[in-house]
């Protein structure tokens, strides 16, 4: 569920880079192959809708191992971060129709659960001020 009151509480016109972290379902809830296939279906809708608000996918990578800390409630299958130039257009996106409608329910269908947590940069080596 989105957090539209914690989202709120964020300076909306600030850069954004949005982590999330995913753990499939071995099959697609609604059947069309695997929980990986419907988070590609999704990941075909939500990139275009990324870069029309001016957002960039940074990087993705499959998690391996829990390298520190507890194994429980860490199993994730895949990690993405996500810039946005504001969290109004992370906002815009993810409260839009065609959100709702043709990508959220390939999310819903891929992920047995899926994280999302709003980051605000302290050190960037790709900084370029």
């Amino acid at each position: 569920m989105l957090n539209i009151e914690g989202l709120e509480q964020l300076d909306r016109h600030a850069p954004v880079v949005m982590l999330n972290l995913m753990r499939f379902h071995e099959r697609s809830r609604d059947g069309d192959g695997s929980g990986w296939d419907a988070y590609l279906r999704y990941s075909a809708i939500t990139v275009p809708m990324i870069k029309a608000r001016g957002g960039t996918l940074l990087w993705t990578g499959e998690a391996k191992a829990i390298a520190l800390g507890t194994h429980d409630g860490n199993q994730w299958d895949f990690v993405a971060l996500v810039c946005y130039p504001s969290v109004a257009a992370f906002l815009d996106m993810m409260m839009s129709e065609a959100y709702e409608n043709e990508a959220d329910p390939h999310r819903r269908n891929a992920c047995a659960e899926h994280v999302i947590i709003a980051t605000s940069e302290a050190y960037s080596k790709f900084r370029t001020k």
